[in-house]
């Protein structure tokens, strides 16, 4: 019988990610359905165990977004140890009762950035904006990567730091380099080759307090909001900067998840192409 997938969240009728999986499916020739559910805030649980329990076929994953993910951490049973640091899940696997939490946010970044945009992060020095779920689903695979220095910035001095200590006391994890935490009025004088925002101030239209000089020559800036031109994008271009939305973070993180529940990994760059038309 079909194997059944989901997404869960709430707002979710603008997701996308049923049509991206029913694209990888029909290119990858994988018998799947794939369906978007609206979870009561207040009933993420009980969502999840209804979908596993009941319909046609076997339930063998879901997808988890806003404001879920948080939640999705504490009911997987088992967690991936890029989950277990990013302190929440966006990919469930259902086997045997076990409920397994991953988290391919940090995956799909860092692939959008080198397969889709030829920008390594790897000996770059890289800005990351924000302290939140988002930027915390994706520190691990940028120091991963080897970058020369990973910054995080928030307008709240204390919050960065503390977040880049949590990072740099990861146990068992050989980085090259321990990230940096700081508020934003210490980024004067201050240069990077890759700018990510992982603040919801694309979102509100909020303008942040940066300066251009921080935007290097060649520089990419990336804006994990897409489907907009956001006003860090207008401040990054104007700089001088190469902007990117993160619509290829959301189609690279879906593969992803894909990969993991099917164990074949599609070709992203057809579906890209698609969505951005």
């Amino acid at each position: 019988m079909t194997d059944r997938y989901a997404v869960f969240g709430n707002p979710v009728g603008h997701s996308r990610s049923p049509r991206i999986h029913a694209l990888f499916a029909a290119q990858c020739g994988q018998d799947i359905s794939y369906q978007a559910i609206l979870a009561p805030k207040d009933g993420f649980a009980a969502a999840v165990d209804s979908f596993v329990a009941t319909g046609a076929g076997k339930a063998r994953g879901a997808n988890v977004t806003v404001p879920f993910k948080e939640e999705a951490f504490r009911i997987a049973t088992q967690c991936t140890p890029r989950a277990q640091a990013a302190g929440a899940v966006n990919t469930l696997s259902f086997d045997s009762g076990v409920v397994l939490g991953d988290n391919t946010d940090g995956a799909g970044l860092v692939r959008d950035l080198k397969h889709n945009l030829g920008c390594d992060p790897g000996g770059r020095r890289v800005l990351l904006l924000g302290a939140g779920g988002a930027a915390r689903g994706v520190i691990l695979p940028l120091l991963l990567e080897n970058p020369a220095e990973l910054v995080i910035a928030n307008r709240t001095e204390e919050t960065a730091a503390r977040l880049a200590l949590e990072f740099a006391r990861l146990p068992g994890c050989a980085l090259g380099v321990k990230p940096d935490g700081m508020g934003f009025p210490a980024l004067v004088e201050r240069q990077f080759d890759l700018v990510i925002n992982a603040t919801s101030a694309g979102l509100s239209g909020a303008v942040l307090p940066l300066p251009s000089f921080l935007f290097a020559p060649r520089c990419v800036a990336y804006d994990m909001v897409y489907g907009r031109e956001t006003a860090f994008m207008i401040q990054a271009r104007e700089a001088g900067a190469r902007v990117a939305d993160g619509l290829g973070m959301l189609v690279e993180q879906a593969a992803e998840a894909f990969f993991i529940w099917r164990g074949v990994r599609p070709n992203t760059a057809p579906v890209l192409a698609a969505l951005k038309k």
